[in-house]
């Protein structure tokens, strides 16, 4: 069922709820208000009779009063004469009395026809009067005035009916020239939408427009990602298979042991450059919906734990500084990743005997990482480029792919954090600052 359908099906349905609900009460009101009018009117037809009885009064009995209207054969009287004797009735009125000798109103069933009864006497005491009239007069009056009310609504409904549709239509037209504009979007068409639609629909509008340009960037990031995994990937992969056939080519043992070395680390180089490229494109999906409490010290104990096998053969020594423990909202296996990155480009890159510190702790009471060393550090002109995918320093020896920083910086900004590169421990070295923003 189409919006349109719904929008009108329910609005219909209101209406005619709301006018049944309206009959009901119309019904029930005017039964009620009609009682009222019509026992008032018993009493003052009954008064009238007491005032007309005493010198009207024909001696015959049993003497018929005219009928002078329609609903006059519903109406009935009786004058009763010491209450015993009928004395004058209506042509409608039957024979026996049509209430008892008490003064007030009654109801009363007649050969199968009840009777709405208002009884009273004359001044004298002689002359008791019944004035009544057919109980279903009274519902069928309610009736008729309900039906006379409502019979209007009725015919309406079908010109209400149309006239909703064209509402409902014209109201929905804006949501159909949206549905056709992006409809007829080619695949490759992310620009922002650019239709004229109400205030309600506007949100939507944005919300398009924003997944479009999100879209538009992840597709740029993928081939721009993919346009540099494949360059880097070239190049390892050349070497290696240089050094194959250098071994081949070999004609003794230790010039073939040694091209096959040779093409090993080019594979183990090759491995870690793939394993930074899949972390690299996992974290551009990466899902911030279920953040949790994240013991930064602990993070880092455990990671510095795991690189200390390669900083003792790399002679680096790796220290925790003391400190208070700082919990942040987050992913820890992301922030072990950053982690492990930092320490690691720190082992890779420094020589011998550097001391490398990892502090957790907070810089204008905002959770903060900074790892820092002591060894050469980077030109100033290098440091704005460090965070480029696959960027190396000149004359770096050490084995490695170029994206540690840049899988650091984008789990940054998962973390609503920003990274500061910088000098290390008394303005020598290289230090790393991860600030978060959120605490």
């Amino acid at each position: 069922m189409s919006l349109k359908q719904r929008l009108l099906l329910l609005v219909l349905g209101v209406v005619v709820l709301v006018w049944g609900g309206a009959a009901a009460f119309t019904y029930y009101d005017a039964q009620h208000e009609l009682n009222e009018v019509l026992d008032a009117h018993l009493a003052q037809a009954s008064t009238l009779l007491v005032a007309q009885s005493a010198h009207e009064l024909d001696d015959d009995e049993g003497e018929h009063a005219p009928l002078l209207h329609k609903y006059s054969r519903r109406v009935a009287f009786q004058i009763w004469e010491g209450g015993d004797e009928l004395k004058l009735h209506s042509a409608n009125a039957p024979s026996v009395p049509l209430g008892g000798k008490e003064q007030g109103f009654s109801d009363t069933v007649i050969e199968g026809q009840q009777w709405r009864v208002f009884s009273t006497w004359d001044r004298s005491g002689e002359l008791l009067i019944h004035v009544a009239e057919l109980t279903d007069m009274r519902g069928e009056l309610a009736r008729e005035i309900t039906s006379n009310l409502l019979l209007p609504l009725l015919l309406a409904l079908p010109l209400l009916a149309v006239l909703l549709w064209w509402v409902v239509a014209a109201s929905l037209r804006p949501l159909v020239s949206l549905t056709q504009a992006v409809a007829s979007r080619q695949p490759d068409n992310l620009a922002p939408l650019n239709v004229t639609a109400p205030r309600e629909v506007m949100p939507l509008i944005e919300r398009l427009n924003h997944l479009f340009a999100r879209t538009g960037k992840l597709i740029e990031n993928e081939r721009r990602f993919t346009a540099d995994a494949a360059h880097e990937l070239r190049t390892p992969i050349a070497g290696i298979k240089a050094q194959v056939q250098v071994a081949q080519g070999a004609s003794d043992a230790a010039g073939r042991n040694h091209a096959l070395d040779n093409a090993i680390q080019g594979c183990n180089r090759a491995t870690h450059l793939i394993g930074q490229l899949l972390t690299l494109a996992r974290l551009e999906s990466a899902d911030t919906a279920n953040l949790q409490p994240c013991p930064l010290r602990t993070l880092a104990a455990g990671v510095i734990a795991e690189i200390v096998p390669q900083a003792l053969e790399a002679g680096i020594r790796l220290e925790l500084l003391d400190g208070e423990e700082i919990t942040v909202q987050g992913l820890p296996a992301l922030l072990q990743v950053m982690l492990r990155n930092l320490l690691d480009n720190a082992v890779r890159y420094t020589p011998a005997g550097t001391l490398v510190q990892v502090d957790i702790t907070r810089i204008q009471g905002k959770p903060c990482i900074r790892i820092s060393d002591n060894g050469a550090g980077l030109p100033a002109e290098e440091l704005a480029k460090i965070t480029q995918r696959f960027y190396r320093p000149l004359g770096t020896s050490a084995s490695g792919s170029g994206l540690g920083l840049s899988i650091v910086q984008r789990i940054a900004e998962i973390h609503q954090a920003t990274v500061q590169v910088g000098a290390g421990s008394d303005g020598q070295g290289l230090g790393v600052t991860v600030t978060f923003l959120l605490r």
